[in-house]
């Protein structure tokens, strides 16, 4: 019986690594509060996602709900952050890009469809305190 050849195996292996690779992405925050995008009809995607700085508004996950209660939370990176941390988090965030891109830093606000405006007023207020004035609403689009 003849063996079978494996010379082109490696091969294979490889391009199938690198095709995994390429369509993976990474996620970087774990969602600690419960986010649903509102709908919306006017849209325009954000093209350089290195200058963007997320801050996530919702009710905690319900893994959650009974160490924080049903309550309105912020989220910024991966930790329920209150509303007085966001200005020493958008500075943080500043400090990590080059100097050159800090002007251009746009700030996304993922807010729950539920969410009531007044802690996104808060949120928008504790953002213009830290002179990040680019700001943008995460929507998805609205199907007729």
């Amino acid at each position: 019986m003849p063996e079978l050849n494996t010379s082109s195996l490696p091969d294979l292996v490889f391009a199938f690594l690198f095709f995994i690779m390429m369509v993976t992405s990474m996620r970087e925050v774990t969602l600690k509060v419960v986010f649903k995008a509102p709908q919306a009809t006017e849209l325009q995607k954000l093209e350089k996602k290195s200058l963007i700085t997320f801050v996530y508004i919702g009710q905690p996950v319900p893994e959650l709900r009974t160490q924080m209660g049903s309550e309105t939370r912020v989220q910024l990176n991966d930790q329920i952050a209150e509303i007085s941390e966001i200005q020493d988090y958008i500075a943080q965030e500043k400090s990590s890009m080059k100097e050159e891109d800090q002007p251009f830093m746009t700030v996304s606000i993922k807010a729950d469809y539920e969410t009531k405006m007044g802690i996104v007023t808060d949120v928008k207020q504790a953002l213009r305190e830290a002179y990040a004035l680019k700001i943008s609403y995460s929507a998805k689009p609205r199907i007729n």
